[in-house]
């Protein structure tokens, strides 16, 4: 892109700053395995994402709709903890095989993983981050339980 790492990273907490982006580091208790140095950046308002790759098409002929159900699953569960005052620290959770959990709160001491998937389908990292962290808890969210999950009735 022709732009230093410096200037890329002054955009980002700027951008973050102004609540467009959201910073999610790695979860690591085993540095040997999982990997903590990478982040991840999430859109808090899906429009903005939208306008940004300029990709307004309806979610039928989306080529991008993991991702899209991903970041909006994120910035609402962030909405979520913010009005109920849910108190977490937020994580993503990867591993050198490349097994992930695309989100991790850890509350209370305990540690909760979660999986967003537009169609349900098996995760094999599951069996992973429960063996890794057997007092851990697992779920997949998909569009037929996200309400459960973000308490919309």
């Amino acid at each position: 892109m022709g732009v230093s790492k410096n200037t890329v990273e002054k955009y980002l907490d700027l951008l973050q700053k102004m609540f467009i982006l959201k910073k999610v580091e790695g979860f690591s208790r085993n540095l040997r395995k999982e990997i903590t140095k990478d982040s991840r950046w999430y859109f808090v308002d899906n429009g903005i994402r939208n306008a940004v790759i300029a990709n307004f098409n309806a979610i039928e002929i989306r080529n991008d709709i993991g991702q899209l159900w991903e970041n909006y699953m994120i910035s609402e569960r962030l909405k979520y903890q913010q009005n109920t005052r849910l108190s977490s620290n937020n994580y993503f959770w990867r591993t050198y095989t490349q097994q992930e959990i695309d989100w991790v709160e850890e509350r209370d001491g305990q540690l909760f993983g979660y999986e967003f998937k537009w169609k349900k389908s098996k995760i094999k990292s599951s069996t992973l981050w429960l063996k890794t962290y057997p007092e851990a808890t697992f779920e997949v969210i998909t569009k037929d339980n996200f309400s459960e999950w973000l308490n919309i009735e």
